[in-house]
């Protein structure tokens, strides 16, 4: 089994999402026990000491994939900011719930449309809402 890498949050992203769960049907989300164990795994820290590489609630990211030059850039959304863009993606889709709290440098497995996985990296968080002081959002 592969060790997955340590998380940090933050305490308002922490209680936000335990609030989203919380008002959420039991089964209208069919990843809220992978959800609710990374919440429980994670290291919780004041947002004013969270990191500036962890991915955060409204962070951009730019991944690569793993062996290839193709890289794209992602936005870690509260479902409610969904929109038709394509840039965003909700923290209650699977790979969002995996990429709260990873930091630069952490790798993920991607699920690819019609089957299969990528295998991807996170470059940069090119935006985090704490390290631009956004604290309170």
């Amino acid at each position: 089994m592969e060790t997955r890498p340590k998380i940090v949050i933050s305490s308002l992203d922490l209680e936000r999402l335990e609030d989203l769960l919380d008002s959420l049907p039991g089964n209208e989300f069919p990843g809220r026990n992978e959800l609710e164990e990374e919440l429980a795994r994670a290291e919780v820290v004041d947002p004013k000491d969270i990191p500036p590489t962890v991915v955060t609630m409204n962070s951009t990211v730019r991944f690569r994939v793993h062996s290839s030059p193709q890289e794209f850039e992602l936005t870690l959304v509260y479902p409610e900011d969904i929109d038709t863009s394509g840039h965003k993606i909700s923290i209650l889709a699977p790979v969002g719930s995996a990429l709260l709290g990873l930091s630069q440098g952490d790798e993920i497995e991607w699920p690819k449309p019609g089957g299969g996985v990528l295998r991807v990296r996170i470059e940069e968080v090119t935006y985090q809402p704490e390290r631009a002081g956004e604290y309170y959002r």
